[in-house]
């Protein structure tokens, strides 16, 4: 079984939902109010985000939570 970090994981759904929605991550970083470098660096699995940031991207992203980190 391999294991995938949560990171990882979070970081690919939220580019996948984006690119879905036609969203630059300078505009999904706009509606969720947070940088857009954060963005960048969350998809690529790099950060390890607080559940209120992963909150906001979902609610830009028009997703749930859980839909960002399964």
């Amino acid at each position: 079984m391999v294991k995938v970090k949560l990171e990882t994981k979070l970081g690919k759904n939220i580019r996948k939902y984006r690119k879905r929605l036609k969203l630059s991550q300078e505009n999904l970083a706009f509606e969720a109010h947070i940088e857009r470098s954060y963005v960048s660096a969350i998809e690529k699995g790099k950060r390890n985000p607080s559940i209120q940031v992963v909150a906001k991207i979902a609610r830009a992203l028009k997703v749930s939570v859980g839909d960002l980190v399964n």
